[in-house]
């Protein structure tokens, strides 16, 4: 009886870590957050990718979609020539997971929508999990004497476009302003000449993904391990039923 309680906790386990990878929480996606593929193209992409294949499909438009990354943790698809679609499963402060989502569109400048989920998909607030960055956290305090060109430097900057990135290693996720690819080449350098240092190729910023209070302003995380965390949080709470089974 021991042996098959321990067999089937085990088996829960399994099947609840398998339901926790980015694969699984892929293809349960609802059609209407990827209108643009069906069920049955995520799963081929998937498959493509476990047979080494490229890994493209058709999409609803007729034209082609491709998942370029997959990892336990990690996809990327270039939805099309313009687009691409990114998720990272994250582990919060209080070890739960959740999907961090970006959608990103080029025109030729290119712009990104962030959003989470729980891994069924329910939406939840972003501001929960991060402080997104504005214009004036790439942007230097000019010295006195340049206050009048940094001025019109930032009136130039009309509009704020900033993409986002995660990365396929870790859990760091990188914003880089991207304003400067629609204006001019003259406005663009001027702009550039007043962006801080950390802030490299078209500015690269790192920001928490982690339960954070809204003035607390970061750069960077590196998420703890999710599965013994939670299997020892499991544990803990199944013990009692355990305990009271073995003496039925």
């Amino acid at each position: 009886m021991k042996k098959s309680l321990l067999g089937s906790f085990l088996l829960f386990l399994a099947l609840f870590a398998q339901a926790q990878d980015a694969r699984t929480v892929f293809i349960n996606m609802p059609d209407s957050l990827m209108p643009l593929l069906t069920k049955v193209n995520r799963e081929d992409c998937i498959d493509f990718l476990d047979s080494k294949m490229r890994a493209q499909v058709k999409n609803k438009f007729g034209n082609t979609s491709e998942m370029t990354d997959l990892s336990v943790d990690y996809i990327r698809m270039k939805m099309t020539e313009q687009s691409d679609w990114q998720m990272k499963l994250l582990t919060t402060t209080d070890s739960t997971k959740i999907v961090c989502a970006i959608s990103t569109a080029c025109a030729p400048a290119c712009d990104s929508e962030i959003r989470f989920y729980t891994t069924d998909w329910q939406e939840l607030p972003a501001s929960q999990f991060i402080l997104l960055p504005v214009m004036d956290d790439f942007f230097l305090n000019p010295d006195s004497t340049k206050q009048l060109e940094y001025t019109e430097a930032r009136d130039a900057a009309d509009l704020f476009l900033m993409k986002a990135s995660l990365n396929k290693e870790d859990d760091t996720l990188t914003f880089s302003m991207t304003t400067t690819d629609y204006l001019s080449q003259e406005i663009a350098d001027k702009v550039k000449s007043f962006l801080s240092k950390p802030l490299k190729d078209y500015n690269v910023l790192n920001v928490i993904l982690a339960h954070l209070p809204q003035n607390k302003k970061c750069h960077t995380i590196r998420c703890d391990t999710f599965l013994p965390v939670f299997v020892y949080d499991l544990f803990l709470r199944l013990l009692p039923v355990f305990q009271a089974i073995r003496f039925l």
